[in-house]
């Protein structure tokens, strides 16, 4: 009896031994393959590229730069989509190509959407085709074609904001950068689009050799340079003297702004001499006597704001709070191991869960309904300016055709003239009021006063010469 007892004991401890082995076994196999795996992904933290090609200062197709960067190239590569939200964005319209003109696809006709964009652009090439903004991968072939184009001879300046033009501009100064600049601003549009290939490239934002961040725009760093005179800082270089952070906004800037064309050498200019506000802006414009156009109804010297997303973004709590443009619109993503920032650059409302939701704790829902209250206010006071911005041309109109004076006439049309300039910063301004909701209100306010003290100003006139 003793003896059964002591040999199932023993198998019973040769059967524990043997479970415990394995399971030591299991155990450590596991914690192998953990470390393992750990060490992997450390390494490919430490290797985020591998060296495939070798990138110089004259690679401008992206498609090389890829093949290093494949993950960023990828997002990069979906910048062709077309997806609209409540207040931006473009839907694919089909259209039928022709010699002239060969896309397949275009954006939705803004001066269609909202005709009263004509009468606010009179006289003027925006009033004949202005549509909604695409992606990047867009930006050479809408602004080729354009009916824009067939309204006014428009100048190789264009390309600064719409081409990969680091390299053209290298290879037109013979390697003078700013030389190369000041050569193709003059040219007409159509010989200087022969000397471009892409749209905005790898290269336009960051040195091949390091991959650092850089400005490679001629203009933003002459204005750059300019609105840190005001600042007290002389001889600003961004490329040496910005931090990261502000250089994750600067790439950005080199285009985002408004800006106008200087002098028959139609020099490319930032108007940030006085500052970045829409009142420093059109006090620079008064002061050096600069028009776009004069409008065809009312004979007012106009001004056309174009894309002033950095000027109003400065004027917001996200700048203030060091938040880059990158932060929203190319927000950190994970791909495995790897951190990279999101090439696909749209909307922040497209991508919440990477774009808002690292700062701001809410669910996604609200953040959405938040952004959308803004822009909804913003839409409204916009309504509200265009209104009485139309109702202000009609009464220099009527004032005009009855034969009033261009003395009599000029404050008047100066009221024109800054009612339409203040609104369109806000309409140009790609975020509907988001970038700066006080301020985009501040600005349409002031719109409003413009234009109805314009009317009454106007309505002062002789009412025997009103029809």
């Amino acid at each position: 009896m003793n003896k059964n007892v002591e040999e199932d004991s023993g198998l019973a401890s040769r059967r524990f031994f043997v479970l415990l082995v394995l399971v030591f076994a299991l155990v450590t196999a596991g914690t192998t393959a953990l470390l393992v795996n750990i060490f992997q992904r450390k390494q490919e933290a430490r290797n985020p590229f591998y060296r495939v090609v070798e990138l110089t200062d004259e690679t401008e197709d992206p498609a090389i730069w890829g093949k290093n960067f494949p993950l960023q190239y990828d997002s990069y590569k979906r910048t062709v989509d077309q997806v609209r939200t409540r207040f931006g964005g473009s839907e694919a319209r089909p259209r039928t190509p022709t010699s002239a003109d060969p896309r397949s696809i275009v954006s939705q006709s803004k001066i269609e959407e909202d005709p009263r964009l004509k009468v606010m652009w009179a006289g003027y090439a925006f009033a004949r085709d202005t549509r909604e903004e695409r992606g990047h991968a867009y930006m050479l072939e809408d602004q080729t074609f354009t009916e824009r184009q067939l309204v006014v001879q428009q100048p190789g300046a264009c390309l600064h904001c719409h081409a990969s033009v680091y390299v053209p501009y290298k290879k037109q100064g013979n390697g003078d950068l700013m030389a190369g600049f000041a050569k193709v601003n003059q040219m007409p549009f159509a010989e200087a689009r022969k000397l471009v290939t892409h749209p905005v490239s790898c290269i336009d934002c960051h040195d091949p050799a390091t991959m650092a961040l850089r400005i490679t725009r001629p203009g933003f760093l002459e204005g750059i340079r300019a609105l840190k005179a005001t600042e007290g800082v002389a001889n600003y270089d961004p490329n040496t003297m910005a931090t990261r952070q502000e250089m994750r906004s600067y790439v950005c800037a080199q285009c985002h702004v408004e800006y106008y064309f200087k002098g028959q050498e139609k020099r490319l200019v930032y108007p940030w001499a006085k500052g970045l506000k829409v009142d420093n802006i059109i006090a620079y414009y008064d002061e050096i006597g600069f028009k776009d156009w004069t409008h065809a109804e009312t004979g007012a010297p106009t001004l056309k704001a174009q894309h002033p997303e950095f000027e109003m973004w400065n004027q917001g709590i996200h700048a203030r709070s060091s938040v880059a443009c990158a932060d929203c619109h190319m927000p950190y993503k994970r791909e495995g191991a790897t951190k990279i920032s999101d090439h696909h650059v749209r909307s922040p409302l497209l991508n919440i869960n990477h774009a808002c939701q690292t700062c701001h704790r809410w669910p996604e829902a609200e953040l959405k309904a938040r952004a959308e209250a803004i822009q909804e206010r913003t839409y409204h006071l916009r309504n509200l300016a265009m209104d009485a911005l139309i109702d202000l041309i009609k009464d220099i109109k009527a004032a005009k055709d009855a034969g009033e004076t261009d003395d009599k006439l000029a404050p008047i049309r100066d009221f024109q003239r800054k009612a339409q300039f203040y609104l369109d910063f806000v309409e140009a301004e790609n975020s509907m009021g988001f970038h700066a909701p006080q301020e985009s209100a501040r600005i349409l306010a002031e719109s409003i006063d413009f234009s109805r003290k314009g009317q009454l100003l106007a309505r002062s006139l002789s009412p025997a010469k009103r029809p």
